[in-house]
């Protein structure tokens, strides 16, 4: 995708900043979310974006979380979900390449130093914030990001619940990014209880760290499988909520 050359005072929504927000919680919570295979990184963080961005050309009001994680001995983070408002980009995301997008409402905008965010998924608003810049930050270097998914296919029918026409493997998304502006925001994050998004329950928040609105520059983006990860053990972790990679059961949320 060729992106437009940044311009603060355009009005077009590839231009619109991305409010990124992280903290800390239990290192147990994060553990018994990833599946064996890939590990907890260093410090037990999440990290959530919530963004209006178009995909691949009309807008995607969007929430994405990732936990930190390690694959094979390189830092990373490993993504939860990418909740999202347009339907046609969840199921070609899924099936090409594990990217775990699911239906969810989002609501964000900034009106002058304000900012406020809204997420809402099967009538539960499971997460909200709202803020106000308090003026630009430091610019940080150019960085690169390693993302880790995970695609993979249970068999047709009535195989054998071992079996799979597509065994689980790690996708390993490298991106690379420039800052064309950020900017510090003072307000709280608020996970509420939900059965279909379990922040509050599965990943409780212990410390907010930052509040962020970031102007990125996308400079780079390359998407490949990177490994096999083991079958059976996988098997616990392929029945998710929604599209997601929350742990669920068929038909709905986790007991």
């Amino acid at each position: 995708m060729d992106y437009p050359e940044f311009n603060l005072t355009g009005g077009d929504i590839f231009h619109w900043p991305m409010l990124k927000v992280s903290y800390r919680t239990d290192p147990g919570c994060i553990a018994e979310l990833l599946p064996p295979g890939i590990s907890p990184g260093a410090e037990p963080i999440v990290n959530v974006t919530i963004y209006n961005f178009p995909v691949p050309d009309v807008p995607e009001h969007g929430v994405l979380t990732t936990v930190n994680a390690d694959y094979e001995g390189i830092e990373g983070e490993y993504t939860i979900g990418y909740g999202i408002d347009q339907e046609s980009a969840i199921f070609i995301s899924q099936h090409q390449n594990g990217q775990p997008k699911y239906p969810c409402e989002v609501q964000y905008h900034r009106v002058g130093k304000n900012v406020v965010a809204r997420c809402i998924h099967q009538g539960y608003t499971f997460m909200e914030f709202e803020g106000a810049s308090t003026g630009p930050a430091e610019h940080p270097e150019d960085f690169s990001q390693n993302e880790w998914w995970v695609k993979y296919s249970k068999a047709v029918g009535a195989a054998p619940d071992e079996n799979y026409d597509f065994p689980p493997h790690v996708v390993h998304v490298r991106s690379d990014y420039g800052t064309a502006h950020c900017e510090n925001v003072e307000g709280k994050l608020v996970l509420r209880d939900s059965p279909w998004d379990p922040f509050a329950s599965q990943l409780p928040m212990r410390e907010q760290l930052s509040a962020q609105l970031w102007w990125p520059i996308f400079k780079n983006r390359e998407i490949k499988l990177a490994g096999k990860l083991d079958p059976a053990e996988f098997l616990p972790y392929s029945d998710v909520i929604s599209g997601s990679r929350w742990p669920g059961t068929m038909g709905g949320p986790k007991r």
